[in-house]
């Protein structure tokens, strides 16, 4: 019997021509499927690719003696993506929070939001915990009590800032007195009189997005122009960002060959300074590695590595730059193709995480504080670990925005307990090494967070889509007796056939 094959749907008789026709198209589809799987995952290894190739060659042209101008023009490519990346942070963070809770019910949004508040402050403060800990153990400062600056070569660093003048800065900060002036300065206070200092004033630019996109909301129809056009401008800059991507390979493999290249004594500093910087990355892993992802799995019941696998491509920006800023255009667009979390939450989530959750800084800053009391020989009393745990946890809040900026928040800490602030620059001479697992733990900390609140807000809609099926199905039910009721009622049938035997009692009711 002929044998009949499918092709486009049409059955067709059989032959060996259009067998060899259907085993084409299967080899076609594996090997399209091979183009896909590459071309959908360019990025992520041409990223991967420019980090190592960073490295071997800074490695290269380290040993070639380069002046100043020489290796500020080796730098030039990676400060052109770190300046990119900078430039879209402020369209960015602005409209998608305005549209992000615009688009979503005050009731929703009160919820969401107190979640992620909750989540950023227990995660920060088990960071904090975790710092402190490993500090104890590990003790990094205990036997280099005569390492200082000087023997390093290094300027002294001291902060004659009170702990009150930065809670007050924080404030200062949330509301801004001229928000053309918030998009480049901030407020900073050495004295009780704040002053303006040049840098984003990325904590005022949130709230105020937030609380506006809240005002449109409550407009109605009157506002819905102005929250569609945000909605455009949001997705032009996300169009932006997705040009800038292809970018980042590049940048990231100069940006790091620079830094290898401009390294002093690495091998002194390494020695000196081995134990602080091995308490802080091991910090980083722990809660990178094993806490967050537990976090995430205790609320979604989800494999967490299958979450984070979508988010390389951040994960090495963070790595690269150091600034948990400069990574929010990727992460934002990888946590929505790659993962599927709805554009309403990680476009309210991931800018005010950006900004406020800062587990990794709150890691090494505790590391930090016990390391310099151990240098100066000082016993930490149980209310001064208290403080240091709850000083980092909220300081890490305004620690944004600036490069090394942790290294200021480590001052504020060791005011808060009356240590003093000279031995900062041992911290600012490995800064480089730890602020890289430092930024990366902190952008997980905010991917995972959108990710816990997609989760959250999906049970929601699902409970409720389930709520209105049941209240349909009751009304149908009761619909359907009050019909079936209508027809078998002896009372019913008798009203009725009384009422059409009397029109005159019908109009004189009427």
């Amino acid at each position: 019997m002929e044998k009949k094959s499918e092709i486009n749907g049409h059955a067709m008789a059989g032959s060996a021509s259009t067998d060899r026709i259907v085993e084409k198209s299967a080899q076609k589809s594996f090997r399209e499927k091979l183009l896909e799987f590459l071309r959908k995952n360019l990025l992520v290894i041409t990223t991967v690719s420019g980090v190592l190739v960073g490295v071997g060659l800074g490695m290269m042209v380290r040993n070639m003696s380069l002046t100043k101008a020489q290796m500020t023009y080796f730098a030039f490519p990676g400060e052109m993506l770190l300046r990119m990346l900078k430039m879209i942070i402020l369209p960015l963070v602005v409209c998608s929070l305005i549209s992000g809770a615009a688009s979503l019910d005050t009731r929703s949004l009160g919820k969401l939001g107190g979640i992620a508040v909750a989540y950023f402050l227990v995660t920060t403060l088990i960071a904090s915990g975790i710092g402190v800990t490993l500090a104890f153990i590990i003790k990094p400062g205990v036997g280099a009590g005569a390492l200082n600056t000087n023997n390093l070569g290094l300027e002294s660093v001291s902060s004659n800032k009170e702990t009150t003048d930065s809670f007050l800065d924080l404030a200062r900060n949330l509301f801004p007195a001229n928000l053309v002036a918030a998009a480049f300065r901030s407020v900073s206070a050495n004295v009780p009189i704040g002053t303006d200092t040049d840098g984003m004033n990325i904590l005022g630019l949130v709230l105020f997005a937030m609380v506006f996109g809240v005002a449109l909301r409550k407009l109605g129809e009157e506002g819905e122009e102005l929250i569609r056009f945000f909605n455009a401008f949001n997705e032009a800059t996300m169009v932006l960002v997705s040009w800038i991507m292809w970018y980042v390979p590049i940048g990231i493999m100069f940006l790091v060959g620079s830094k290898i290249v401009e390294m002093e004594d690495v091998v002194l500093l390494v020695t000196s300074l081995g134990k602080y910087i091995f308490a802080s990355i091991l910090g980083h892993i722990i809660h990178g590695g094993i806490v967050l992802p537990l976090i995430y799995f205790g609320f979604t019941r989800k494999n967490p590595f299958s979450f984070l696998s979508g988010l390389i491509t951040p994960f090495t920006t963070a790595f690269a730059t150091c600034s948990s800023s400069a990574t929010l255009p990727s992460m934002i667009k990888c946590v929505e193709e790659n993962n599927g979390v709805d554009k309403r939450i990680s476009r309210f989530i991931l800018p005010i995480g950006a900004t406020v959750n800062m587990d990794g800084a709150a890691i090494f800053q505790c590391i930090a504080a016990v390391f310099i009391a151990q240098l100066n020989n000082a016993e930490l009393n149980a209310g001064q670990i208290f403080t240091i745990l709850v000083t980092a946890t909220a300081s890490s809040v305004g620690a944004a925005g600036i490069p090394a900026g942790g290294i200021i928040t480590i001052a504020i800490i060791l005011e808060a307990i009356g240590l003093p602030t000279n031995d900062l620059s041992l911290m600012l001479a490995v800064d480089w090494i730890v602020d890289r697992t430092t930024t990366v733990v902190n952008v997980e900390g905010d991917a995972l967070g959108a990710g816990i609140l997609h989760h959250i807000n999906q049970q929601e809609m699902k409970k409720r889509h389930h709520q209105e099926e049941e209240l349909a199905e009751v009304r149908v039910e009761a619909v359907a007796n009050a019909q079936a009721e209508e027809e078998t009622s002896p009372l019913v049938t008798h009203q009725t056939k009384a009422l059409e035997a009397t029109p005159e009692a019908i109009e004189s009711v009427l």
